[in-house]
């Protein structure tokens, strides 16, 4: 994937101006950033969700905005923040449409569509949950059903924003590992946007650090997840130290940095 100088937004608001960026295959790749920042607008940006208010964006050397949606949903499988399902939609029906770009009219699905169907539950640890209506289930489990989704479309390219939202810390290394493993495996392409910068750092071989729209960082997480950039990027006076067991970079916040008249907040008791 190749972005061409892009500008993103809503509505003639502009949010990231100018970005260019490429993702090479299988790269695992991590935006971060503080609270509307832009990331996830840029996210949108390349899943083709929002069209760019300028520049272009290029899937396998193909303009996305020209290529028909079956062949990008073929290519490309997104996990969006926001999801609405209609009411009473089991989580083996929600899971199954995810082969909808893969056959005709129809709708019918082959047997290899319902072996994708069912690996896609078996990943994300959902078997026991494959008849429950989706509008049933806890954030957590909410979660997982649409990451089993876009399993099941068996993409190149994944695209997640703030994957891990409702999990708990167990079922957030899960899911993260088994990103990994997909990318490991499979060289499935991964680029997410997370808001907790260990995982970050631990799970992406790249990240991308946002601020107001623009690109401040860019580079392995050695060389982005530094006590300058949490300053900058965040307001917080941090320490980064090695994580003793994955060797990643790792992030200990202190103190907010005062802004005007603001007191210091201490993280101690």
């Amino acid at each position: 994937m190749w972005v061409d100088r892009v500008a993103a937004g809503y509505r003639g608001h502009e949010v990231s101006r100018r970005l260019s960026l490429s993702i090479e295959r299988g790269s695992r790749t991590a935006l971060v950033g503080p609270n509307g920042s832009g990331k996830s607008t840029i996210l949108k940006t390349l899943a083709r969700l929002i069209k760019p208010l300028s520049g272009s964006v290029y899937l396998n050397g193909k303009d996305i905005g020209r290529l028909p949606t079956r062949e990008v949903a073929r290519r490309m499988a997104i996990l969006p923040q926001v999801h609405e399902v209609p009411p009473e939609l089991t989580v083996l029906e929600l899971v199954s449409q995810g082969r909808f770009p893969h056959v005709g009219a129809l709708r019918m699905l082959r047997h290899t569509d319902d072996e994708a169907v069912q690996e896609a539950i078996r990943l994300t640890r959902l078997e026991h949950l494959m008849d429950r209506p989706v509008d049933t289930l806890s954030g957590g489990e909410h979660q997982r059903a649409w990451m089993a989704l876009a399993l099941a479309q068996q993409t190149d390219l994944l695209l997640l924003d703030e994957p891990t939202t409702f999990l708990d810390v167990g079922h957030q290394l899960d899911l993260l590992g088994l990103v990994s493993r997909l990318n490991r495996d499979h060289r499935v392409t991964v680029v997410m946007v997370l808001h907790d910068l260990n995982h970050a750092a631990r799970f992406a071989d790249r990240m991308i650090a946002v601020l107001e729209g623009d690109v401040v960082a860019d580079g392995p997480p050695t060389e982005v997840l530094t006590p300058g950039l949490l300053r900058e990027c965040f307001g917080v006076e941090a320490s980064v130290i090695e994580d003793p067991q994955t060797g990643a970079p790792m992030c200990i916040p202190h103190t907010t940095i005062p802004s005007g008249n603001d007191d210091q907040v201490d993280g101690g008791p």
